[in-house]
């Protein structure tokens, strides 16, 4: 079964989002991570870059394959995780602390197009 966190908000291409005030702090799901493997190198966005919801913004590799990872929310990149240059493992850790991107939301609203946990889960439960 899937690892959710309540309050998060889930995409089908396995990115999360955290809504806090204007502002949206975006990752890859435990799902993802644990169907990727062992990750060695995350692509992010330069600050100030501005994306749509279903526009691609980087990628992640592993040791087993590349996937690029989609926004969830439209917005304007207002930090990225540096951590994750030299420890692109955070992720394989605790995928749902070792966000990428943090985004100023430009369409708060689309987070209602985005699954809960619960549905998330169930979600997960169809794709194995």
């Amino acid at each position: 079964m899937a690892k959710t966190i309540e309050g998060l908000y889930y995409s089908e291409s396995h990115e999360w989002v955290r809504i806090e005030g204007e502002y949206g702090y975006v990752g890859i799901t435990d799902y993802a991570q644990q169907a990727m493997g062992n990750i060695v190198y995350v692509d992010m966005p330069e600050e100030d870059d501005e994306f749509t919801a279903g526009e691609e913004f980087g990628a992640v590799e592993s040791v087993k394959a590349a996937s690029d990872l989609i926004s969830p929310v439209s917005g304007v990149v207002e930090e990225i995780n540096n951590d994750l240059e030299d420890k692109p493992e955070l992720i394989n850790q605790d995928a749902y602390s070792a966000w990428i991107m943090k985004i100023r939301l430009t369409n708060p609203e689309e987070k209602d197009s985005l699954m809960d946990a619960t549905a998330y889960a169930a979600f997960c439960e169809k794709e194995q």
